[in-house]
């Protein structure tokens, strides 16, 4: 198969066709453990993104083989393709659009246990805490109008920088853990993959 070169960003359509094509092609799902439980590409490997950096020239050691980064819209996996190319990678792909994009393809998706997205639990949180604010402002003490301000501040402080304080402390509860991370063990699956195994979690 030939690979695409225009753009290192594929849409759910040529994700599918490379993966069906070409045996040796693999996908990265840099979503928490959590996520990943929730529903993923099968034969996906997970290495969540904050453990990226620190294990990068381990995946570059991996080979040369492409490699599909995978969030749940883009956003991560874009920032983990940095972080990847950093170290000298260039066989790198993101599915565009992330998982939403490919569930909206009705493409095939492998359910281990159903979890909220971590961008679904970050809309929910600031909604949630912007709306408190805002009514007990009104009910309360005109003070609380201070919480909405800083939600909203925060959300556009993220837009600008592309980074999110609150995604990255929910990453961290129990809820989007497994049991245990191994993000090594996933990497060392990833090395000797075909691009047919089952999926790796890094959590075992």
């Amino acid at each position: 198969m030939k690979l695409p070169t225009a753009s290192h960003s594929l849409p759910p359509g040529s994700v599918h066709s490379l993966l069906t094509e070409l045996s040796t092609a693999r996908v990265l799902d840099v979503r928490t453990p959590g996520e990943f439980e929730s529903g993923h590409i099968r034969g996906a490997y997970n290495v969540p993104l904050n453990t990226i950096a620190e294990h990068a020239r381990e995946i570059r050691a991996a080979g040369d083989a492409p490699i599909v980064l995978v969030c749940q819209s883009g956003q991560r996996a874009n920032k983990a393709d940095d972080a990847l190319r950093a170290v000298g990678m260039s066989n790198l792909y993101v599915l565009d659009g992330g998982m939403n994009a490919w569930t909206s393809a009705r493409l095939d998706v492998v359910h281990l246990r159903k979890r909220i997205s971590l961008e679904r639990q970050v809309r929910i949180a600031a909604g949630a805490l912007a709306a408190t604010g805002g009514f007990l402002a009104l009910l309360v003490n005109p003070l609380f109008a201070a919480v909405p301000a800083v939600i909203g501040s925060g959300l556009v402080f993220a837009g600008v920088t592309d980074t999110c304080a609150m995604g990255m402390l929910l990453a961290r509860l129990p809820y989007n853990r497994a049991a245990s991370c191994d993000p090594a063990a996933a990497i060392r699956a990833l090395a000797s993959a075909n691009g047919n195994g089952q999926a790796q979690s890094a959590s075992t």
